[in-house]
């Protein structure tokens, strides 16, 4: 939570601590070595006086007190009630976003490189969580003002390219390429690497085939754009289904071409050596002694991964900044787990596809039996939409960098912290301000008539917003975000069903209104950074 300008003092959420509702008084504690440590107050500073010379803060706080380290202090929750929903109804999208918590973030352009699915191969499950994760950093970057360009690398060269293109003569089939491209381009693939495994003539073929494509061969060329391009449209098509798109279509292709400038440039900075077995490396070591390198140019190609992401990403990082590049500390590696429970009880691959279909098809069986479905427009929409919510959260819910067991009955539960349930309270916020019109936004309202607890546990959970996409850009972790608005939803239904707005004298029903109004704007801004699209009807 932020107040005020300039000197004002913040409070961010890691440090903050809204007090149990049992206690009168105060409403949120502050360990004050936190603030230390942070910075926000030096060790011998006297934050009493800070705050007893900060206007702003004196608008918001009526009380603060020092107890066992911690600054306890009382909000003028009115006055709190007036500023967060005058600011929610005015620009509700600016909301958070445009907290001074991220005036000292640079912005500019971010480039986000996510998902990375192999041309020529249908979209399998293992790609998901690259996808959304991306797809999330992307949106979170843009809603802060970042100008964010998403690009896709796609694995589209390589000696793999080699036997799909010898498989595709012995047995591919351009009719069957009209009828399902992506599906025939795998059975190929397959078929293809079974023959390869007993046969070095198959193999060698695949080189030479290979050997075609980088030395420009028109028949080769051909057959590889062909390729390519029938996947990219196939998943652009899948992407669609997710909610996500991309500015680049990247590719092995294209970075092969610039690998020799690249290399000159390491051997013009004497960072190129040369190992005793021919190979070209890096070396990382402190002293200089080939204790830890890099390997980038091996005696045949060049090697853009090994088996630890995490390392190769580092020491790419560490190459970067000896060769001066001016941009190498802006750059991140996000490493994520793996998720388990997505395969066939025979270990075959799961498409990614399927999984949606089959999400979708659970979701639209589920609110069949929902009176409110048979007013839908179009029940499948809402139903890909609701399970496609339902994936991402599950996914979100923890840190992205533990494995987690995939199962299909929490992910489409509607109790609980679900996905589901994220859009259910949405939907049903949304039917209560259809049913009184505009009124929630235009006119006037009371603040001091939302002093019932349920109402000051929205206003304050609230005021957490900034402070919660302010962590989720330090740490590139989705779940800080999935918990607050899980938290939201659950201080909404108790209030939506303890805090009647039909039947409530009109000023009253006003203050609730606005203040519903509010919630369901931020939930449908931090759903919408997550990559959910908000239902309005479920």
């Amino acid at each position: 939570m932020i107040f005020g300008r300039g000197e004002d003092v913040f409070i961010p959420a890691i440090c903050a601590v809204p007090v149990s509702k049992k206690q009168v008084s105060p409403d949120f504690r502050v360990a004050v070595g936190a603030l230390v440590n942070k910075g926000i107050i030096s060790s011998d500073g006297d934050l009493r006086v800070i705050l007893s010379h900060n206007k702003s803060i004196d608008r918001v706080v009526e009380d603060a007190a020092f107890e066992h380290g911690m600054l306890n202090f009382r909000i003028n929750k009115i006055i709190l009630a007036k500023k967060l929903l005058s600011q929610l109804n005015k620009k509700p999208h600016e909301f958070g976003v445009r907290s001074e918590l991220f005036s000292n973030i640079r912005r500019g352009r971010t480039l986000v490189e996510f998902s990375s699915p192999n041309i020529a191969k249908k979209f399998h499950a293992g790609h998901l969580r690259s996808t959304i994760i991306g797809n999330f950093i992307s949106n979170l970057k843009e809603a802060l003002g970042n100008d964010v360009i998403r690009v896709n690398y796609l694995g589209d060269w390589g000696m793999q390219f080699g036997l799909l293109g010898v498989g595709f003569q012995r047995f591919g089939s351009q009719e069957k390429l009209k009828e399902n491209a992506l599906q025939h381009l795998f059975d190929v693939y397959v078929q293809v690497n079974k023959e390869a495994e007993g046969d070095e003539g198959v193999q060698e073929a695949a080189r030479v085939f290979f050997r075609k494509l980088e030395e420009g061969d028109d028949h080769a060329l051909l057959l590889w754009k062909q390729f390519r391009e029938i996947t990219v449209e196939e998943y652009k098509r899948v992407y669609k289904r997710l909610g996500v798109h991309f500015d680049l279509y990247s590719g092995e292709s294209f970075h092969q071409r610039q690998t020799q400038h690249v290399l000159q440039k390491l051997r013009e900075q004497d960072l190129l050596k040369t190992t005793e077995k021919g190979t070209g490396v890096v070396d990382l070591s402190p002293a200089g002694d080939m204790s830890s390198y890099s390997t980038v140019l091996g005696s045949l190609e060049v090697i853009t991964t090994d088996k630890s992401q995490a390392l190769h990403f580092k020491q790419l990082f560490q190459i970067l900044k000896a060769m001066k590049c001016p941009w190498a500390d802006s750059c991140r590696h996000v490493p994520f787990g793996l998720v388990q429970g997505m395969s066939t009880r025979h270990g075959e691959v799961v498409f990614l596809e399927d999984i949606l279909d089959e999400a979708r098809n659970r979701m639209l069986r589920n609110m069949s039996h929902s009176r409110t479905t048979k007013d839908l427009e179009n029940p499948e929409y809402t139903a890909e939409k609701v399970g496609v919510s339902a994936l991402i959260i599950q996914d979100f819910k923890g840190p992205i960098t533990s494995d987690y067991k995939f199962d299909w009955k929490r992910v489409l539960q509607a109790q609980g912290d679900t996905g589901v349930f994220l859009q259910y309270t949405h939907a049903r916020l949304c039917s209560l301000l259809r049913m009184h019109g505009d009124s929630a936004s235009e006119a006037e309202f009371d603040p001091a008539l939302l002093q019932e607890d349920r109402s000051i546990f929205i206003l304050q959970h609230l005021l957490r917003y900034d402070e919660v996409l302010y962590r989720c850009t330090q740490e590139l972790q989705p779940r800080h975000l999935v918990n607050f608005l899980m938290t939201l939803s659950h201080f909404v239904a108790s209030a939506h069903k303890n805090l009647a707005v039909k039947g409530s004298p009109p000023a009253l029903a006003q203050a609730r209104l606005r203040l519903f109004a509010g919630a369901c704007s931020v939930l449908a801004n931090g759903m919408t950074i997550l990559g959910i699209t908000p239902t309005e009807k479920m």
